[in-house]
């Protein structure tokens, strides 16, 4: 099978097309003819040397998420059947024509969306599920501030809380990012450019705070999330793009009671991510197409991962990238 495969520690033009053998399938696992693989920030951060993959992944093949057919399976695989079509998260290996992934990590393709549109879906509704639904506690009426609206992440995490009765305040980098930010159902979405996103939630707000804060920035963001978070506030942490270093102020989350956490997907075993399957194929699966929808910047071929790792880096997109198979 052909894969792109991460030839040495660098900047995009280390992603070259090679012929691998096909993967061995587990007996608890589903091998998938891929159609699509989502592009994500680990896929970079692991290209640059810097998040190797965990035991079992393929240490060279990146690719957190796929979508495509059921082409086989293992002996203890009881519910996928040859052609079905399924979406998956994966530990590594999605760029190629052919994956395994482990059965409970494996999602039936929710009504309404093509084949191509599923691959976006795995890592980022995985991820917003366990860090505001199950990490975060949410709950209905809750405000909610999400950092970078208009990514993979954001734009999931914005669909997901609206369609669950929450309120939605979203930064991001540009007024075209904004304007797509409330037309999924952003109350209020702030250009960190051109304003202050700490001054304006307050102006929003009045003496209300937030609830629940979702950060993949990091720095100098710490101090001012703190200061936005209600009475037992949560400000859950899924990346530090700007700096791993922040300041807290320790008797504000003392006196008010505030929770500082955090959470990384990929490591996580196997009967965690499929307790996350099963919350979203129950929960979230049915709110497609009407009340969620993917949001797709663009597509390109497998011979073309440099190029979606370069787009994905300048960060012009707005929602997910994949790659075609």
């Amino acid at each position: 099978m052909k894969a792109v495969v991460i030839t040495q520690a660098g900047e995009p033009e280390v992603l070259k097309i090679e012929e691998r053998n096909m993967p061995e399938i587990g007996q608890d696992e589903i091998l998938i003819k891929v159609r699509a693989a989502g592009i994500n920030r680990p896929d970079i951060a692991q290209r640059k040397g810097h998040y190797p993959a965990p035991e079992g992944a393929p240490k060279d093949i990146p690719g957190l998420e796929v979508s495509g057919w059921v082409a086989g399976f293992g002996e203890n695989v009881k519910t996928w059947e040859i052609g079905d079509k399924v979406c998956a998260l994966l530990a590594g290996g999605g760029y190629a024509e052919y994956v395994c992934a482990p059965q409970k990590q494996c999602l039936t393709i929710p009504e309404g969306l093509s084949i191509e549109e599923a691959a976006s879906l795995p890592e980022t509704f995985f991820t917003v599920w366990n860090n505001v639904f199950e990490i975060g506690k949410f709950k209905k009426n809750e405000t909610v501030l999400i950092h970078g609206g208009s990514s993979g992440i954001g734009v999931a995490a914005i669909q997901m809380i609206t369609a669950m009765n929450g309120e939605v305040i979203t930064t991001a980098g540009s007024q075209e990012k904004c304007e797509t930010c409330l037309e999924l159902g952003a109350s209020l979405a702030i250009n960190y450019q051109q304003q202050d996103f700490e001054e304006e939630v307050k102006k929003a707000l009045g003496e209300q705070r937030v609830d629940i804060i979702l950060d993949m920035v990091g720095g100098d963001y710490t101090i001012k999330n703190l200061r936005l978070l209600n009475r037992k506030g949560r400000l859950i942490m899924i990346n530090a793009m700007k700096n791993k270093i922040g300041e807290v102020d320790l008797l504000r989350i003392m006196t008010r009671e505030l929770v500082l956490t955090g959470s990384t997907l990929r490591p996580q075993s196997r009967n965690f991510k499929g307790h996350i399957a099963t919350q979203l194929m129950a929960k979230v699966w049915p709110l497609f197409p009407d009340k969620i929808k993917p949001v797709i910047h663009t597509a390109f071929p497998l011979s073309e991962a440099a190029e979606a790792h370069r787009l994905l880096e300048s960060s012009k997109h707005i929602g997910k990238i994949l790659l075609l198979v």
